[in-house]
């Protein structure tokens, strides 16, 4: 029989975040030595990436920083599990990826990949992780946000997670006092565009387009119907452009008056949901 105890399973467990069957597999291979088995799980997670292609990653994790107050980095990086997710190992991967988005200035989830990391770049770092856990493991998304001033606010939707919902607000020097709570309010209202201007002409087009044929539809006169569809179209306004919504803090207000009174303005957000 192995000389190892339960304390060495969930020890390696933590360290590794694999399931406790490949840990005891990998125990017993290695008689024990808990050295020899951490470098077997790793080799048998190498050998087995291919494998995990088709797989879903749909946990993880939101990591993000701002630098000087006027730069906001974040990314989203993935796994097959909670389990993984919350796990220390993976946590810190998170963090080291960030820190190489930082660093590098990447713009884009390509240019993230083959930035420098440790030894090696982004992506070898990606793999090495999912060789450690036995998961697929995905950069999904990496995004900078620049501004005279930019707040970050992490939502944690569970306590024993980490963040799983991350926004980036930047606004001009008058939005500093303001920012966070923005930030939050992005966080749980979801609006997808800044302002009425901010909406894709072709998204407006289409939104406009069932709006007509939807009040078509109920027989009103067709003289009137633009008029009511350009009525309807608040509530789309409402629902998705961040100053149009009723404030979170105070739903008496909008954002727009919110910003009004600090005398400021939101010149961008971006937010990040887990899997989204």
């Amino acid at each position: 029989m192995a000389n190892y105890t339960a304390a060495d399973v969930k020890a390696l467990r933590e360290k590794t975040g694999a399931g406790m069957m490949d840990v005891k597999k990998a125990l017993d291979e290695a008689n024990g030595d808990k050295d020899k088995a951490l470098e077997i799980i790793r080799l048998s997670g190498l050998k087995s990436l291919s494998k995990r292609e088709g797989r879903t990653a749909s946990a993880g994790l939101i990591a993000g920083t701002v630098v000087d107050s006027t730069v906001g980095v974040m990314v989203e990086v993935n796994s097959e599990t909670d389990f993984v997710a919350k796990n220390d190992k993976f946590i810190d991967f998170a963090n080291k990826v960030l820190n190489a988005a930082v660093e590098s200035q990447a713009a884009d989830r390509d240019a993230l990949l083959t930035a420098p990391v440790e030894d090696g770049t982004v992506s070898d770092l990606v793999d090495s992780i999912a060789a450690m856990v036995g998961e697929k493991i995905e950069l999904r998304r990496v995004v900078r946000v620049e501004g005279e001033n930019v707040d970050l606010y992490l939502h944690q939707t569970s306590a024993d997670l980490p963040a799983q919902v991350g926004v980036l607000v930047a606004t001009d020097k008058a939005g500093a006092e303001v920012a966070r709570n923005i930030a939050m309010h992005v966080a749980a209202f979801q609006p997808d565009y800044l302002d009425r201007d901010s909406i894709p002409a072709d998204v407006l087009d289409k939104e406009r387009d069932t709006l007509t044929k939807l009040t078509l539809s109920e027989g009103k006169p067709e003289h009137i119907v633009p008029k009511i569809v350009e009525g309807r179209l608040n509530a789309f306004y409402q629902e998705n452009c961040l100053v149009d919504q009723d404030y979170a803090r105070d739903p008496s207000k909008k954002v727009s008056a919110v910003l009004k009174e600090a005398g400021a303005k939101v010149t961008d957000f971006v937010r990040f949901q887990v899997g989204a």
